[in-house]
């Protein structure tokens, strides 16, 4: 099982990701609050997608985020370091993500 500091570092990893690809592939129309649900770890994080970017990444959940993302924390690891396949974890349930359906389409451009 990761660690809690394990899990904030991916979620880091995975904002810097997500700010090199902004700027090779300029913004995406996606302004929404963020919710990272860490099941095992019964912990959470939130922030806010802008641009394409992650952003004001913090402790704690957010229960009105417009995306929320519930997982353990080995899988979010493995999500972010890409040895785990987003689509293969929502279609085994390893991963649920609650969004609209133009919320989870603008997603799949950033992941």
């Amino acid at each position: 099982m990761a660690s809690v500091d394990e899990c904030r570092q991916a979620l880091r990893d995975l904002a810097a990701r997500l700010d090199r690809h902004a700027e090779m592939q300029g913004k995406i129309d996606l302004d929404r609050t963020l919710a990272c649900r860490i099941t095992d770890l019964d912990t959470a994080f939130h922030g806010r997608i802008a641009g394409g970017r992650l952003v004001d990444l913090t402790d704690g959940d957010d229960p009105k985020a417009k995306i929320a993302l519930s997982t353990t924390s080995d899988d979010l690891v493995a999500l972010v370091h890409g040895q785990l396949d987003v689509g293969r974890a929502v279609t085994s349930r390893r991963v649920a993500i609650k969004a609209n359906p133009f919320d989870l389409m603008k997603l799949r451009k950033l992941l």
